[in-house]
């Protein structure tokens, strides 16, 4: 089923064909298997006769969350849609695959919705699918990578079927919520998927470069399922005919899809010609980039030369931070580590052992904490198994694992974590018998680990070594055995090499010189991963200098960028003194903080400038707050800030509104509230995520918005604008078929004696349609909503 020489043929929409065979608008499509279960059997029919060889149920939106506003349960409607498929396919071979869309909350840290509850939701529906004989499971147009590994998850975890997941993007080459096609294929084929691509959203024409960066990213077969073009928002068809379709589905195909079919505006026909075009012909052939790598959902990062890891998450000899894990203080450790990412970390090497902390209850707290504001991968450091599994299981991206021995009791409990998790894993070389003190011994037992990971089907690319740096006050023949390991482990195994740098100047006056010597000799024998503190200036200087002395700094680029305008000096440091920081907690402005989402830091400095009387609290708004937002949006605009990161600002200036409501609450005065308005989506349409995020964002702008929910009909929005005397009413849609809605409820509002403000935006409303029906704006995404509400209410 899954040759990657051959075809496999997908159908095509559901939804937009149920709606031309009279789905009203808001209508819950999944209901239709209940009560009008031959409507789908035809459909499905439909698909079989035009060349699918695979049906995806009508359970696209068949969860707990969505099926309970229309009185339904999710075992019923799932077994009655998979019984119907595979009564359609009869003995035509046509395998029925379990269909699973998106939850429709955002998961944390963006949203509310808690990542087991999300997995909770999805294994309802799986096992129900399962159970009823479906063949295959098909996880699709998911935006949240997060959302994406909850239903990988549950799959893999209550069911043996093989599972198909897309994700859907923009033509910025993102999702909606900024992950990148890399972050997307490299994730999920860790966590076991057994096919990943791009359904939804674009057009084949539009989804082609976007394939190519997928193929080259995954071994696994690789899926195109993409829309007929973009809708018309007034009539709701699609601008590609079936064969404009099929003619630009073929640049899909060259790219290397090998599993194909068509999502939202397709119909059976499209399906027809797609199989007539491929017909005779061969899946292209594709290149693997392969290599290590890790990533976030925004960062993926392939390790293709020296890498820096930030080993100042860690309570080791750390007071502070011992007392932070204590005391549950996780806006410390955040702080700490957005001090390494903006020195210029790579990677986050993060600790929480400690006596008297729940490993494994911290350890995730921390990484969903981390993951908040911290845009760069971490790595999971812990010798505790049950620590590692939590970790991972949240964990948003691709993570690797600090560590495992040369043991096979600890090898055994913890590569079958990292395999489960798609993790890289870091093997130090000891065992029972301790370290070996020659380098032979080291890489023997490296030999070792890398034989058990692969046994596990870990690939060689996940496997990284660690060496061992020993003190060289106390052992100090070790220093040139660990760089004589380190370079064997790189040219005899291949492996990526991994050291924590600065043990071996404990003990030594002028800490800081030692170990940049030494970091310069063991980069010249192979080093990849030096930990190291980054805020430590030199340590990163000597990692840019031999990034230009090796070649790999191309043109010295980053060099000069690092350097120009830099005035050196030459100073002795004191002993074990680091460099100084300029991002430490007495340097942090209330703009940083809100604009790396720091809510305990923003809340702090906004209560010590009120205090001090620097600023009142109209001042803190407009000169600080409002700035650092403007900054963020900007960011968001262009493209180089990404949902995460806006949703994280927002919520630290939300803490700045609180102080600031506190403060004048307590000395008489009225909260600060710059104008009312009314956001809601429209009759029909029970999608909010879009309509929600500006509500947040506009909160944080100092408005007051009165939301209506989700499904609001026109009368209610009108009820509620008349009464509030509200100047100013935003409107949502995401379907098509509740675009008229949209109309109706502007209507009925600019009938109104003194109607208000009109904005109206969603993935289906463009400029053109709302000028056609009367809207006063069109708000593209939450950044021009507010611009319109400063316009408008000042």
């Amino acid at each position: 089923m899954l040759a990657q020489t051959s075809f496999l043929l997908l159908d095509g929409g559901m939804g937009t064909v149920l709606q031309q065979k009279g789905l009203t608008p808001g209508g819950v499509p999944e209901l239709l298997n209940l009560t009008n279960p031959e409507l789908i059997r035809s459909v499905h029919r439909d698909y079989i006769d035009a060349g699918s060889r695979v049906v995806y149920t009508n359970t696209f939106g068949a969860n707990s969350l969505k099926l309970a506003r229309a009185g339904a349960d999710t075992a019923s409607v799932v077994s009655a849609a998979v019984a119907i498929a595979r009564e359609a396919a009869g003995d035509t071979g046509t395998l029925t695959a379990l269909d699973v869309g998106p939850l429709g909350e955002l998961l944390e840290p963006m949203g509310s919705l808690p990542f087991e509850r999300a997995c909770e939701l999805f294994r309802e529906m799986i096992a129900a699918g399962t159970a009823a004989g479906a063949d295959l499971i098909v996880i699709e147009t998911m935006t949240d990578l997060q959302e994406a590994r909850a239903a990988l998850l549950a799959a893999k975890e209550c069911s043996s079927l093989p599972v198909f997941v897309t994700m859907s993007f923009d033509e910025t080459g993102r999702t909606f919520t900024g992950c990148t096609a890399v972050s997307m294929a490299r994730t999920l084929e860790g966590l076991g998927a057994d096919a990943v691509g791009l359904n939804c959203s674009l057009g084949p024409d539009k989804l082609a470069p976007l394939l190519r960066e997928v193929c080259e990213n995954t071994r696994l077969p690789v899926i195109a399922k993409p829309n007929a073009g973009l809708p018309d928002p007034v009539d709701g068809r699609y601008d590609m005919g079936p064969e404009d379709f099929v003619q630009a589905m073929l640049a899909c195909v060259e790219a290397g899809a090998s599993i194909v079919g068509g999502c939202c505006g397709t119909s059976p026909d499209y399906i027809r010609r797609l199989k007539e075009a491929l017909t005779g012909r061969r899946a292209a052939p594709r290149r693997y980039a392969g290599g290590s790598f890790l990533c976030t959902p925004v960062c993926p990062l392939t390790i293709d030369g020296v890498r820096v890891v930030g080993e100042r998450v860690n309570p080791t000899g750390k007071k502070r931070f011992q007392q932070a894990l204590l005391e549950n203080d996780l806006d410390y450790i955040l702080d700490v580590a957005v001090e390494q990412e903006e020195a210029g970390a790579h990677i986050l090497d993060v600790n929480v052992g400690f006596p008297g902390v729940d490993e494994a209850a911290m350890l995730p707290q921390v990484v969903k904490k981390l993951q908040s504001a911290v845009s760069v991968p971490l790595q999971l450091d812990s010798s505790n198994p049950d620590a590692l599994e939590a970790g991972l299981r949240v964990y948003c991206g691709k993570a690797s694992v600090n560590s495992v021995n040369g043991e096979p009791e600890v090898l055994e409990r913890v590569l079958p974590i990292v395999k489960k998790y798609g993790a890289a894993v870091v093997g130090l070389t000891m065992d029972k018998q301790g370290i070996p003190q020659t380098a032979e011994g080291r890489v023997a037992i490296a030999r070792r680990i890398l034989d058990a990971a692969l046994a596990y089907g870990i690939p060689r690319e996940d496997v990284w070594i660690d060496c061992l740096t020993l003190t060289i006050s106390a052992q100090q023949d070790q220093a040139q055995e660990t760089l004589k390991a380190v370079r064997a482990v790189r040219e005899e195994l291949g492996l990526q090499t991994l050291l924590g740098v600065s043990n071996i100047s404990f003990g030594l006056p002028n800490r800081p010189l030692i170990t940049r010597s030494f970091l310069t000799q063991a980069l010249g024998a192979g080093l990849t991963l030096p930990i190291i503190n980054p805020n430590q200036r030199e340590m990163l200087d000597a990692v840019s200098a031999f990034r230009v002395l090796s070649g790999e700094d191309s043109q010295c680029r980053d060099y000069i960028e690092r350097f120009a305008g830099v005035t050196v000096r030459t100073e002795v440091v004191s002993s074990g003194a680091p460099a100084p920081s300029s991002a430490g907690e007495g340097g942090k402005s209330l703009e940083s903080a809100i604009l790396k989402g720091l809510k305990a830091d923003a809340g702090r400095l906004a209560r010590e400038a009120l205090a001090s009387g620097e600023a009142d609290e109209l001042s803190l708004v407009e000169a600080h707050l409002i700035p650092a937002l403007d900054r963020v949006g900007d960011g968001y605009e262009k493209g180089t800030v990404f949902l995460p990161q806006l949703l994280s600002a927002a919520q630290a200036a939300q803490a700045v509104f609180e102080v600031i409501r506190s403060s004048i609450a307590a000395k008489g005065g009225a909260p600060v509230k710059k104008g009312t308005l009314i956001v809601a989506t429209v009759q029909g349409d029970i999608h909010d995520i879009g309509k929600n995020i500006v509500k947040t964002v506009l909160e944080n702008y100092g408005y007051e918005v009165l939301d209506l929910g989700r499904d609001v009909p026109p009368e209610t929005v009108v009820e509620a604008a008349e009464r509030r005397r509200v100047r100013l009413v935003g409107l949502s849609a995401l379907m098509t078929t509740t675009l008229p809605a949209m109309e109706e409820t502007v209507r009925q509002l600019k009938a109104l004696p003194e109607p208000p403000v009109v904005f109206v935006g969603g993935a289906v409303v463009t400029p053109d349609y709302a000028g056609r029906i009367g809207a006063d704006y069109y708000a593209r995404d939450a950044r021009q909503s507010v611009e319109i509400a400063k316009e408008v209410l000042g």
